[in-house]
């Protein structure tokens, strides 16, 4: 049997599950087989639906800080800085399985029927705009900078599982090169 835990194999099934069908569309025994695990073991890790779906969501703010981060550490210029979380989206949007944002698709499905899913997804992109708000801080910016840049990544990643293109975090980038110009932060 393999040594992967329980959890983890039952997040990681419930993960390409989700993402790909839709968390309605998923059961939990759907679930189960794909996890290769009983409903006793996978129950006993997570009582309900909505607990594997908060344990997804936590697998994928990591992902996501985790990509985002290594791409902006790669940069030194502030500007260069910013400008990485688009190259991140850029990247991202080439997937083969991208379908757009899995918290946006979370809170479309159960944001307003689950508190404790809505509640993890606003944590998520909240952290996101803080974290966006850290760059852009370091590099001379304002916090109304931030929100903007922050908030052309959001509608790219929209944009992008909508119209089925990676074309939008082209299109962010280039607004968002044109937003820290006028702040007088290009490098």
């Amino acid at each position: 049997m393999d040594k992967t835990s329980v959890r983890d194999r039952v997040i990681e099934a419930a993960d390409e599950l989700f993402y790909g069908r839709g968390i309605g569309n998923v059961g939990v025994d759907a679930v189960r087989d794909a996890a290769g695990v009983s409903l006793r073991a996978l129950y006993k890790e997570f009582p309900a639906k909505e607990d594997i779906v908060l344990a997804v969501l936590g697998l994928r703010h990591d992902m996501w800080t985790t990509g985002v981060r290594r791409e902006v550490d790669g940069m030194t210029d502030p500007a260069a800085r910013m400008l990485a979380v688009y190259d991140y989206l850029a990247v991202w949007f080439e997937e083969a399985d991208f379908r757009g944002c899995g918290f946006i698709n979370a809170f479309g499905e159960l944001g307003s029927s689950s508190r404790r899913v809505a509640e993890a997804v606003r944590e998520h992109k909240q952290s996101f705009q803080r974290y966006v708000e850290e760059i852009v801080a370091a590099g001379g910016g304002s916090r109304e900078l931030a929100a903007q840049l922050a908030i052309l990544a959001e509608g790219a990643q929209t944009t992008a599982a909508i119209a089925g293109t990676s074309d939008a975090a082209g299109v962010a980038r280039s607004a968002a090169e044109t937003l820290i110009g006028a702040a007088g932060l290009a490098g």
